[in-house]
């Protein structure tokens, strides 16, 4: 089959997605659509996949007009390629680009804050929104509140949405002890860290965090925070952590390359999440995988694989205080780490095995390739 995969830029996610869709026997394009300031991914785009030269991925594309100026180009590349099928996300920018070719079969792919934050914009968002599932064939989504949001704003056949978690490499992440070296070079052999792998961007609500981790550490002085990444709340991180008199307590790492993601897990203790929005978070299949005891927040997305008491904690998006809250009682309840991080890395193996649950995408494709004659 002869695939285009349409993504908004090129991240860990558009890597794990086309090394997999490189081991297929089928000819897939990738379509970038922009080129943020900040590399979101390192590695190079898997061999056997061909990079689309075209009028977008050259630079920042933000906004509706300047994503509707490379319709002509998107039009060309299309005509050109005569793909067997589009694989388009997020549904609003590269989804809706792929909807206005007319060109069928489409097959969008959900992102998660697409559907659960970006949809709600405003009357414009919502509309754009709709045309694009109008003029699909099928869509996928990493939980099923992606799928009941879907059906809600859009009234989308149940039949023609397909979910499934994008889950991780189990073999990349899992319990270990190649953490302990990380630790001594912070010298953080003897304290409680805390770990956030999410990027410093208002959704994911760091801010929340630090305002959270200062209340904590005050009860905890030898608790640890350990923030991996960067974002465009940088400065802000900066001063709260300044303000907040962290500068001892906090670290940052600064970007942090994939494939040594695993160590920073086996070094933590427990992992956090401050997010206002989430489908099923990879980063948080990440730290289950490797066993680690979760605080996150109260959001649909995370309620799939959280259950308070049993695996993790769970704290209301955007409270401080309740975030403060969770991070101290799973502070005090030590003891119940080693159950939870079991129970974590059991669901993980069931539910989030990447290479499974990838088939599920290829089956998907073969599903609406066949239905639209394509097959």
């Amino acid at each position: 089959m002869r695939v285009i995969y349409f993504s908004a830029d090129y991240t860990t996610h558009d890597w794990r997605y086309l090394a997999k869709l490189a081991e297929t026997d089928h000819q897939v394009w990738y379509l970038r659509l922009s080129r943020g300031p900040i590399a979101l991914e390192k590695r190079s785009i898997p061999q056997g996949i061909e990079l689309v030269e075209w009028a977008g991925g050259q630079r920042p594309v933000q906004g509706l007009v300047n994503q509707l100026r490379l319709l002509p180009s998107l039009r060309r590349v299309v005509r050109q390629l005569r793909p067997d099928l589009i694989h388009a996300g997020p549904i609003q920018s590269c989804g809706f680009l792929a909807a206005l070719t007319k060109f069928r079969p489409l097959l969008l792919m959900s992102w998660g804050s697409d559907v659960l934050v970006d949809a709600d914009r405003g009357p414009l968002w919502r509309w754009v929104t709709r045309f694009t599932f109008r003029h699909a064939d099928a869509v996928v989504g990493d939980c099923r509140a992606v799928r009941e949001r879907i059906r809600q704003l859009t009234g989308y056949p149940d039949d023609k949405i397909v979910t499934f978690p994008w889950g991780i490499d189990l073999g990349a992440f899992s319990p270990g002890t190649t953490g302990l070296n990380l630790r001594e070079r912070l010298g953080w052999e003897d304290k409680t860290v805390i770990l956030s792998t999410r990027s410093w961007e208002k959704l994911y609500g760091i801010d929340v965090l630090l305002n959270a981790f200062a209340e904590v550490a005050k009860e905890f002085p030898e608790s640890r925070l350990l923030l991996l990444g960067d974002g465009s709340m940088a400065q802000e991180v900066h001063c709260l952590i300044s303000d907040n008199g962290l500068s001892d307590a906090v670290h940052l790492t600064g970007q942090v390359p994939h494939e040594s993601l695993a160590d920073y897990f086996n070094l933590a203790d427990i992992y956090v999440s401050s997010s206002f929005s989430d489908g099923s978070s990879v980063s948080l299949l990440e730290a289950m995988a490797c066993a680690l005891p979760v605080v996150v927040t109260d959001i649909p997305g995370n309620r799939e694989w959280v259950t308070p008491g049993i695996n993790g904690w769970l704290a209301k998006a955007g409270d401080v205080t309740s975030l403060a809250s969770a991070l101290s009682k799973s502070l005090t309840d030590s003891h119940r780490w080693t159950q939870m991080g079991e129970a974590n890395l059991g669901i993980v193996r069931e539910r989030a095995d990447w290479n499974k649950n990838f088939q599920v995408l290829l089956s998907t494709y073969d599903r609406v390739a066949v239905a639209t004659g394509h097959g």
